[in-house]
């Protein structure tokens, strides 16, 4: 599929017990680290590198993308015109590009799996939530 432009990063809310917290201030008073986000960051990818080929097992299992897919109007119009219909499976990011009206997208788009992000217009998601039902 076609190049995307770069994914912005993900906001997610967390809750941390509060000597946990202290601790994690802590690190970041005395230097180890930039900010509490920094912290977290770090951890995050350590655990991920940690359990790396779980995650690269399970995706290859579940037939994934791993990483970032880009569908473009032109991309589904050409599916569409096969007469085929795409299975997105991704772990990361898919991103449909914002021309791509709701119609276009049930007419080329079969099934969705994002764990992760789905990147569409509200109008496409609301359209690829209802293959589900």
């Amino acid at each position: 599929m076609t190049a995307a432009p770069r994914p912005v990063d993900e906001k997610i809310t967390i809750n941390l017990g509060c000597v946990d917290l202290g601790q994690i201030d802590l690190l970041v008073q005395e230097g180890f680290y930039a900010n509490r986000t920094d912290l977290i960051r770090t951890a995050i990818r350590n655990q991920l590198n940690t359990h790396g080929d779980a995650v690269r097992q399970a995706a290859a299992r579940k037939t994934l993308a791993l990483g970032i897919q880009h569908f473009s109007r032109a991309d589904l119009l050409a599916v569409k015109a096969s007469g085929q219909k795409l299975d997105i499976r991704v772990l990361g990011l898919a991103s449909i590009a914002p021309d791509v009206t709701p119609a276009l997208a049930l007419a080329a788009i079969e099934s969705v799996t994002v764990l992760g992000v789905l990147n569409a217009s509200p109008a496409v998601k609301a359209a690829l939530a209802r293959l589900g039902q």
